[in-house]
């Protein structure tokens, strides 16, 4: 049985006008669409179009997912509109591969409650005011630096070649469940001493990020959705023990897509 699938486009209008092709050549060789109970969702945009649809899903990891890129960049997104007829081909003969994803788990504590997020890309916890963050830093309950500056990323592989690249965090292959903690403008001088490159961690660790008196109340960006969050305990960020399932071409290669994305 063919697989049901539901479209997610922007709402720009090539993005639309190309859900219109898809659905009309997804219908044409059997496939079901659907709003619920599906087993594939494809974005149709940017790498925010693909966000968005992981989120509006909750970060199921019982379908799978897979982007059609009709932005700019468009690092999530690995189908181009021209290879629309070929990528409707292989899934009918289901030539494809899949790939596991991982994203990450927050848990902020508060004075008075818990607030619980995901996040597929990137976190970053800064002062709400943006003035300088002081946030003492621990890796599985062991004390590692204080950290003063503008703020501290945690990202994902997945994020890696996003705004941490631009913070010249490394890029890490998709595959590896990982995170990278990469500061955002440290101070270093005889008073504050802190850790100038990102930390890349295996799978198991913990974050804990625990604000100090001067940093209490905290500015906390997730895959780009800033929120605002008061009397901060500690933050906790760790790998998400399921992982999603991304749909890959057979051809898929992430050197490739480096290359492509940013050197040619």
């Amino acid at each position: 049985m063919l697989m049901k699938i539901k479209l997610f486009p922007n709402k720009n209008n090539d993005s639309l006008f190309i859900a219109d092709i898809l659905k009309d050549e997804l219908k044409n060789n059997g496939f079901s669409l659907v709003e619920s109970d599906y087993d594939l969702v494809i974005a149709i945009g940017g790498d925010g179009s693909f966000l968005h649809m992981v989120n509006s899903n909750d970060f199921n990891t019982n379908i799978r997912y897979i982007g059609i890129n009709n932005g700019t960049l468009g690092f999530l997104q690995e189908i181009k509109p021209t290879e629309l007829s070929s990528f409707i081909q292989n899934l009918k003969d289901e030539s494809y591969k899949e790939e596991l994803i991982s994203f990450e788990n927050i848990k902020i504590v508060t004075k008075d409650e818990a607030y619980y997020f995901k996040c597929l890309n990137e976190t970053v916890i800064r002062d709400m005011n943006l003035s300088t963050a002081y946030l003492d830093v621990f890796i599985n309950g062991t004390f590692l630096e204080k950290f003063v500056g503008d703020g501290l990323m945690v990202s994902t592989p997945s994020g890696s070649t996003a705004y941490n690249m631009s913070c010249n965090g490394a890029i890490i292959f998709n595959g590896i469940h990982t995170l990278q903690v990469t500061p955002i403008a440290p101070i270093n001088n005889n008073i504050y001493r802190t850790i100038s490159n990102p930390i890349v961690l295996p799978e198991d660790r913990i974050i804990k990020l625990v604000p100090t008196n001067r940093t209490t109340d905290i500015m906390l960006l997730v895959d780009g959705v800033n929120h605002l969050i008061k009397n901060v305990n500690y933050i906790e960020i760790r790998v998400s023990d399921t992982k999603l399932k991304c749909i890959r071409m057979n051809d898929y290669d992430y050197t490739n897509i480096i290359n492509d994305k940013f050197l040619n």
